[in-house]
């Protein structure tokens, strides 16, 4: 059964720094997974910060609202750069996650996610991906481009925002 890779960029306007505050903290994960896929952190006392070693437990319910358990590992830290993460327990055979921060020429930050992962579902693995999984996964990183894009807008995204607002506050 094949390894399968996706693969993301997003250019943010804020600082390296701003970017990693935001996405090392565990608990704003949720501000970033679709509604539909019902994510609830079930770890008491998350941290405010990850950390290489640290567990975290996960409800989702991605497939007919069946409710899921996902334990994922933090295995990677390095401070403002990288993180990687790693399910411990979940729908996949093999699934590590590796979050990149760069400083971008533009004076923003680009960031980047590469996601190796392995269904575990036999020999339905492959019609599961090309029918639904894939599918699926696109969709979730879509979401999460835009949740962040409008929690980090940039300064064309506010102004063209702006504009459309008073023109849609106008009477005609």
């Amino acid at each position: 059964m094949p390894i399968h890779v996706l693969h993301r960029k997003q250019a943010l306007p804020i600082t390296r720094a701003e970017a990693w505050q935001f996405f090392s903290d565990p608990r704003n994960l949720a501000r970033i997974t679709p509604p539909k896929l019902g994510f609830q952190i079930v770890t008491p006392d998350l941290p405010e910060r990850i950390y290489a070693g640290l567990m975290i437990q996960y409800r989702v319910r991605p497939l007919l609202g069946i409710p899921l358990t996902w334990l994922t590992e933090i295995t990677h830290v390095t401070e403002g750069h990288y993180f990687a993460d790693e399910q411990r327990i979940g729908p996949y055979a093999l699934w590590h996650h590796e979050h990149w921060f760069r400083d971008s020429g533009s004076g923003g930050v680009e960031l980047e996610d590469r996601i190796t992962y392995k269904l575990s579902c036999g020999r339905l693995s492959e019609p599961a991906h090309a029918l639904l999984v894939r599918r699926q996964l696109a969709e979730i990183f879509d979401y999460r481009a835009v949740a962040v894009e409008t929690r980090f807008p940039s300064k064309l995204t506010e102004s063209a925002s702006q504009s459309l607002t008073a023109r849609n506050a106008r009477p005609d």
